[in-house]
């Protein structure tokens, strides 16, 4: 969890900005969600967005520290960027509530993937065992 914690703080970095039901999203939160997710799935706008800023930079070779490979690396991002689009869909894109909702995360982890899907969390499982199996 700290490694998908690291991750979507990277996210709320580059983007500046009990489980909720999914809320619309006005045109520049749908917008700004689209501009992240892509930079999250893109490694060359992700290398971009975090050469122009120190903290991310910081947390980005804290990843890489983690996960021990490019690929391993890109799949942490997405489903980073799963996490990101859920959390922004049941915040309804309010920042305050996504920061709430990271920052709880630091210290109830528990909580916070109670919130995600199924399918999330049975990936953020699966990842897991992969990188703790390529730590070995």
């Amino acid at each position: 969890m700290r490694r998908l914690t690291a991750a979507l703080a990277l996210a709320g970095a580059l983007a500046a900005a009990a489980p909720l039901a999914a809320q619309p999203l006005d045109p520049a939160a749908g917008e700004a969600l689209s501009t992240t997710l892509k930079m999250l799935l893109d490694p060359t706008l992700r290398s971009a967005a975090i050469a122009g800023n120190p903290q991310a930079g910081a947390a980005d070779q804290q990843i890489r520290s983690l996960t021990g490979s490019d690929a391993l690396t890109q799949e942490l991002f997405a489903l980073a960027a799963d996490v990101f689009q859920e959390l922004t869909q049941a915040s309804g894109g309010d920042a305050t509530k996504m920061a709430q909702s990271l920052d709880a995360a630091r210290t109830d982890p528990a909580a916070f993937a109670a919130m995600l899907s199924p399918q999330t969390l049975e990936r953020l499982r699966q990842l897991s065992v992969k990188i703790s199996d390529q730590r070995r």
